[in-house]
């Protein structure tokens, strides 16, 4: 397969490949009774999900730009109706916002002043006071109500307006046209330039996927799988249209021709397809310098020690310059820390979607909504069990 004018997709390419060496591991394994039902070994509906996720993969760079299209801000015909869709949906939120915690206030105040009221005996006009407190509460509700709806309008629609925006302005075909240097020729140097440039933007884009929960949606569906064999490799993303990468484009301002670009990224993907494996242990003095099927398993596992580690592609140094590495040295647990517990490829795609909309839905604050989105899943994490444990307190006193 050849791309209009341009390189040939190795990823395609590839496609026998990736089934020639899923067959040679499956048949490797069978004749490995110590390895079957293990970890590594193929389940028939998680390998099924794995390919399923792999077709959509190659699918979604062709569907999705299309679909984004229109509602690009500054391209498309409904770039400026998303934009003032946002713009409005956060102006209602906010007004909401506001609108709840002052009613929330005088409701407190009003019920400590009818306490005190209570315990002097004094005052006569409770009725009345009861029917305010009741009202204020029914408006403070809606309020709440109005804030939660326009608070996930506002994040997505203003998501989608970002991110399609960032997506339409660093294609290497854009950053080609304002180069830096002079442009490089297509020969061994420039390729390896290429390529070495292509490994070290993936590690920063690799690790921002595991820092930034909107970037980790993305990418949660490459470790959705609690099984690790050359399948896994093919369970990618479709929804990159939705993230802020560093874009490879950059390499392009330095000379390196869009198309040597293009085929790092496939010499990249080429390469992490084989580390996806339990059947290669160690690799002696390579382990230094390469990213490998044991450093690789790190990076999938659950366990506390492994999580958000090793996010190189090619070569491991990036994780040892930055403070990223870890070797393997106890049993990896594949999978999430709280794991999908489903083959439905739409659950699997989208679970973290829906789980960051619904904590933005409960958010009473533009703090907190951002937080959710933008900062790790692991303060997500956190905040929820502050939250309980502040309603858990709160109910203990009103009980009291």
């Amino acid at each position: 397969m050849k791309a209009r004018n341009g390189p040939r997709d190795l990823t395609v390419v590839a496609v026998p490949l990736y089934f020639g060496g899923m067959a040679a591991e499956y048949l490797w394994i069978r004749r490995q009774p110590a390895r079957r039902g293990t970890a590594g070994d193929y389940e028939l509906h998680d390998t099924l999900t794995s390919l399923a996720m792999g077709v959509g993969s190659l699918l979604g760079p062709l569907v999705v730009p299309k679909l984004l299209g229109p509602f690009t801000p500054g391209r498309g015909r409904y770039g400026k109706r998303v934009v003032m869709v946002a713009l409005g949906a956060a102006v209602v939120t906010t007004a909401a916002d506001i609108v709840g915690s002052r009613l929330r206030e005088q409701d407190n105040g009003g019920a400590r002043v009818a306490a005190d009221t209570l315990e002097s005996g004094e005052g006569t006009d409770q009725g009345s006071s009861v029917k305010r407190r009741g009202r204020r509460r029914a408006v403070a509700r809606s309020a709440r109500k109005v804030a939660s709806a326009g608070g996930v309008v506002a994040v997505a629609v203003g998501g989608l307006a970002v991110t399609s925006t960032w997506a339409s302005r660093m294609t290497p075909a854009r950053m080609w046209r304002r180069r830096l240097l002079p442009a490089m020729g297509t020969g061994p140097l420039a390729l390896a330039l290429a390529i070495a440039g292509w490994d070290f933007i993936y590690y920063w884009n690799h690790r921002f996927m595991h820092e930034s929960r909107y970037m980790w949606a993305i990418h949660v569906v490459h470790h959705s799988s609690e099984h690790y064999n050359l399948s896994t490799a093919l369970r990618q993303p479709v929804a990159d249209a939705l993230g802020t990468f560093l874009p490879y484009g950059i390499l392009c301002l330095f000379g390196i021709r869009p198309e040597l670009v293009t085929t790092a990224r496939g010499v990249n993907l080429l390469y992490q397809f084989w580390i996806h494996t339990e059947t290669i242990d160690q690799l002696g003095p390579s382990e230094a310098v390469l990213n490998t099927p044991s450093h690789h398993r790190v990076h999938h596992g659950s366990n506390r020690q492994y999580l958000d580690r090793n996010h190189g592609s090619i070569l491991i140094v990036w994780d040892r310059l930055f403070g990223t590495f870890e070797p393997e040295v106890q049993p990896v647990v594949y999978g999430l820390t709280k794991n999908v517990d489903s083959f439905n490829l739409g659950r699997v795609a989208t679970h973290e979607y829906a789980d960051m909309l619904r904590d933005v839905a409960r958010s009473d604050n533009w703090g907190d909504r951002l937080s959710f989105v933008v900062r790790g899943p692991g303060w997500a994490t956190r905040h929820r069990r502050v939250g309980l444990a502040d309603i858990a307190d709160a109910n203990g006193r009103s009980d009291g």
